[in-house]
């Protein structure tokens, strides 16, 4: 990807690598406060069969019972106005390596109780 087009498909702290968990996960390249905004994983699409896309974060992130980031659900950009979306921020710490993971469940995307249901297992 150009540097010049000023598009990158994760933030300068985050990259793809082979996981101990499974498959490919997202890793810190440096060191990532708590609180930190890791930024979009899903951004609405009603035209798509689970009525959401999948940006690279969203693609790679891995499950864990005791995760250091949560995904969190927002109708607003502050930059492209109504867009429903999902997030990523840290709960924790994270060190140079860790990989990130979410704690989530698989659920039918068809029901439409699905986010409510989500947050609530975290």
């Amino acid at each position: 990807m150009s540097k010049q087009s000023g598009f990158h498909l994760l933030p300068n702290n985050l990259t793809i690598a082979k996981s101990k968990i499974d498959g490919m996960g997202v890793f810190a390249i440096k060191d990532i406060p708590l609180g930190s905004d890791l930024g979009i994983s899903h951004v609405y699409d009603e035209a798509l069969d689970d009525d959401y896309n999948r940006t690279e974060l969203g693609k790679f992130i891995n499950h864990h019972e005791i995760p250091n980031s949560k995904a969190n659900f927002y109708k607003q950009h502050p930059q492209l106005g109504d867009l429903k979306h999902i997030r990523i921020k840290t709960i924790k710490t994270i060190k140079k390596g860790e990989e990130i993971t979410i704690k989530y469940i698989i659920n039918q995307l068809k029901n439409p109780n699905w986010e409510i249901e989500y947050e609530v297992t975290q």
